[in-house]
């Protein structure tokens, strides 16, 4: 694979998806497609389509590669002004890390909800790769971002819910967060209400779970001293996502 040092390269001004692919299948491939390309045309790289990021395109290259990949793997396609290419690898999340469920804390590092790049899936991903290192140097699974308004913000990689009273709460975008696939498509599906939580009001929820396309709905048995012992809803949540997310 040939790079050329452009300024995604050079910058990070480029854009990504992570697509889980289950069994030969990209799931939710379209409103990956639609985000990165209204991502391309912030950062003015053009068509996402006439560059070659297309449905079949993508069909093509899956058919290319090994089948145990696709049965339960990770699609990551990537552009930016002079690049694009796609990358293929086994999704790490597995059933066993579900029954568990997730041990996360607090980032000490700050989500500056002010600067555009934020709310876009860009190559700028320095902090959450090092706060992903810091976690796992720490024993845990993620860090959750605060803003400089010290709010709640989002994972290093995944969006997070939480639960009161079997109602469902989420960080509104203006938090400084990615708007991400599997976040859209819980507010489609579910009464989601987004709203600013701080640190200290955690405690009275009961739940918390976090979302990506690659694990898709993830519960949090603990954030940072907070423990949420409960995860019926989180379960709820998921148990419709694996119904559906053949056909999605």
């Amino acid at each position: 694979m040939d790079i050329r040092l452009d300024e995604g390269f050079l910058f990070g001004m480029g854009v990504f998806e992570t697509i889980a692919v289950e069994q030969g299948r990209p799931l939710l491939l379209e409103q990956h497609l639609n985000r990165m390309q209204g991502s391309a045309d912030f950062l003015k790289l053009g068509s996402c389509a006439e560059r070659g990021l297309t449905k079949e395109k993508i069909a093509e290259y899956l058919s290319t590669q090994e089948m145990s990949v696709k049965m339960h793997g990770a699609l990551k396609i990537v552009m930016s002004a002079e690049n694009t290419f796609f990358q293929m690898r086994e999704n790490p999340y597995m059933d066993e890390i579900y029954s568990r469920g997730f041990m996360t804390d607090l980032s000490k590092v700050r989500r500056n909800e002010t600067s555009p790049l934020v709310y876009h899936k860009t190559l700028n991903y320095g902090d959450c790769i090092l706060e992903k290192r810091a976690a796992a140097a720490a024993g845990i699974n993620e860090k959750i971002f605060i803003n400089t308004k010290g709010q709640i913000s989002e994972g290093t990689v995944c969006n997070v819910f939480f639960v009161r009273k079997n109602m469902i709460y989420t960080p509104q975008l203006s938090c400084g967060l990615l708007p991400g696939i599997l976040r859209e498509y819980i507010m489609e599906r579910f009464q989601v209400t987004e709203t600013i939580i701080y640190p200290d009001e955690l405690m009275y929820y009961e739940e918390c779970f976090v979302t990506n396309s690659l694990m898709g709905v993830m519960p949090v048995r603990q954030l940072g001293n907070i423990c949420f012992p409960h995860r019926a809803k989180a379960d709820e949540v998921r148990e419709v996502y694996e119904k559906e997310k053949m056909s999605l």
